[in-house]
This record gives C-alpha cells, sequence and structure tokens, in this order.
C-alpha cells in the first residue's frame, strides 16, 4: 500500500453511512408531507389500511398515498403485510398525537423550514450577516414551538419546577412571573394553567409570536412585544429563559438586565438545550440536532443581533459556559438544578 493509498473498506463502510443518512433525508421530506397533510392522523385512525382505503378516508390522490406508504415502511415508520399498512399505537404517540408527551413530528416541519432556508444560510456563511427569526421561514417559529412542547408537557411541572428552590411555593401564592423570549408562549401558559394566582407575563420580539401567544391566552397571561433588556425592570419575583438565552446576541447584556429586574428574593430560570460543556461530550444525536438547528437558526439569529460573534453561545453552550456568563452578570448563586434528555435547568439568584 502507498502512503496516500485510501482505505477501501473505511470509504465503503463512510459511502454506506452517507447513503444511509441521505436516504433519511428523503424520507423525511415525506414524513413532513404525511405530517402537513394529516395523512399520520387518518393512519393512527384507520388500523391496517391499503392505499384505496386510505385515499377514500383523506380525499388524497391514491397512487401518490401508494409511493408514500411504501416508502413508509421501507423507513421502518410503518408495518406492512399483504398489502396493508399499520401505524402500531406506539408509533402513533409520537408521529400523530400532538399532546403526546413522545410526539415528534414538528421537527419534521422544522427540517422543511431549515431547507426552505438553505440557499440564505449559505449567503451568509460568505458575508458573515446574521439571520434574524424574521426573516426566516415562517415555519420556523411553529415549528420550534411543536419540538419543545412534548418536553415542556412532561418535564416542567413535574420535575423542573420542584428543583428549584421555593419557587413553587412562590408561584403558588401568587408569584409575578416573566417569560423572557416567550415565542408562542406555550411555557408561559403552562405556568399560568397550573398556578392561576401566578401574574404571567412575557417578551418576544417578533410580534406574529406575541399576537398568537396572546389569542392562545384568552386573558390567562400576558404578552407584549420586548427584547431581553427592555422589559420593566420592577422586582419580578421568577424570570424564565425557555430556551431563549442561546438566541441572544448579547446573553451576558441580557443576564445583567434579569439581575437587575429581578427582586433581591427572587430567582432566574434558565432552561437551555441539554449539554456538555466540551464538544466531545456532544457528539451524539441530540448534539447533532442540536448543533445543525444552531447553525442554521440560533447562531445566525444571534448574529443578527450581535456586535462581537464571539458572545454568541449557541445552542451547546453547556452548564460550565452559561455559569460563567451569569457569574459575570452579576448572580451570587448559580446551578444546575436539573438535567433531562433534551434540556437542562440552570438557576440563578441575586
Amino acid at each position: 500500500m502507498t502512503e496516500n493509498a485510501l482505505d477501501t473498506d473505511a470509504v465503503v463502510a463512510f459511502a454506506e453511512k452517507v447513503g444511509a443518512d441521505q436516504a433519511i433525508v428523503y424520507g423525511a421530506a415525506l414524513a413532513y408531507v404525511g405530517d402537513r397533510l394529516g395523512i399520520w392522523a387518518a393512519l393512527a385512525a384507520a388500523g391496517p389500511t391499503t392505499a384505496d382505503e386510505l385515499a377514500e378516508r383523506t380525499g388524497l390522490t391514491e397512487r401518490y398515498l401508494r409511493e408514500w406508504l411504501a416508502a413508509q415502511a421501507a423507513a421502518g415508520y410503518l408495518e406492512h403485510d399483504a398489502g396493508r399498512f399499520t401505524l402500531s399505537p406506539e408509533r402513533a404517540a409520537v408521529l400523530a398525537v400532538p399532546e403526546s408527551p413522545a410526539a415528534l413530528a414538528g421537527g419534521f416541519e422544522l427540517a422543511a423550514a431549515i431547507w426552505a432556508g438553505a440557499d440564505r444560510l449559505a449567503d451568509a456563511f460568505r458575508t458573515g450577516r446574521g439571520i434574524s427569526w424574521a426573516d426566516q421561514d415562517a415555519r420556523v417559529a411553529g415549528a420550534v414551538d411543536r419540538c419543545f412542547h412534548p418536553n415542556y408537557l412532561t418535564y416542567l411541572l413535574d420535575e423542573w419546577l420542584p428543583a428549584l428552590d421555593g419557587v413553587v411555593a412562590r408561584l403558588a401564592a401568587g408569584a409575578r412571573v416573566l417569560d423572557v423570549g416567550c415565542g408562542l408562549g406555550t411555557a408561559s401558559l403552562m405556568i399560568a394553567d397550573a398556578f392561576p394566582r401566578a401574574a404571567v407575563h412575557g417578551v418576544d420580539p417578533l410580534d406574529a409570536s406575541v399576537r398568537a401567544a396572546t389569542e392562545r391566552a384568552r386573558g390567562r397571561a400576558t404578552f407584549a412585544v420586548g427584547t431581553a433588556t427592555d422589559y420593566p425592570a420592577d422586582g419580578w419575583d421568577v424570570v424564565f429563559f425557555f430556551d431563549a438565552l442561546h438566541d441572544m446576541g448579547d446573553p451576558l447584556s441580557a443576564a445583567q438586565y434579569a439581575r437587575k429586574a429581578v427582586a433581591e428574593d427572587g430567582t432566574v430560570v434558565f432552561v437551555e438545550p441539554a449539554a456538555g460543556d466540551r464538544l466531545e461530550d456532544n457528539l451524539h444525536p441530540v448534539g447533532l440536532a442540536y448543533y445543525a438547528s444552531s447553525t442554521a437558526l440560533c447562531v445566525p439569529g444571534a448574529l443578527s443581533q450581535a456586535h462581537d460573534p464571539d458572545h454568541v453561545l449557541g445552542a451547546q453552550a453547556g452548564t460550565g459556559r452559561i455559569a460563567d456568563v451569569l457569574g459575570q452578570a452579576g448572580f451570587s448563586r448559580v446551578r444546575e438544578a436539573a438535567r433531562t434528555p433534551f434540556h437542562l435547568v440552570i438557576e440563578a439568584r441575586p
């Protein structure tokens, strides 16, 4: 073997991996079509079904459905037997039930939105300019909300809040609560519903998100357009950042403002994507999902606000780096209060 000869076995093995990854990408596009057209829900309700029967149930074209069903069987999403295709209840919990704690169909919508912005992202690589969330594909905000909702549904009330020192009691007693970067208000409304005596307010820079959150709230909470450094700094009891700090162009200023805005006996809570402190800790499928979405959405969004790109955290910052920022911001007590498969929760006290 010459010095520069390729290891043929290694080439073949890697080509097989890339080919498999590409097949998954193609299949994901079709899974998104199924989500968008309600095919997954129809399959969940139908039981074992043929393409003809599914066409009658959905009003869609049989010939397209026939090919789509075959693709989903090849992906391992559907079971196939003698021309009939079945979405099992367990798989339906992942693909067809929006309120399921295991729901993941929103990830296909997010992937579609990321692909739609790929040319714009490539241009940003060349120019170094950011891409604001307002300039992303129109599906992004809703898709991100769908991705995070199952985690909030599973963990927010039962694990994250109880892990914080005294916060549950304070909420029950009627705390003033602020949600910074509230998006569509999902977490805000969960807190408002669980603690009706609490006064919950959310701020977000996107007018469309605030309007959607207000419509969903129906008076249970209030929402306003605002950034992480211009909301009323008048002694909030609990300030939450749900998957928001890493999206900010100047997270230190955001943390400093939160330190000023929270009551001296209050709590600031940062819910962030789960990550280790080293790159090597994050080289797994969850890390891939977060690094990919961070490259396409979080970092461009932060760079659209940032004066110094080195301040941008990205979605895999880890507890250590975030704790450093919070220490610089003037918090005297910072700890990781909880960690779940997709998130970590950091509690900061003045």
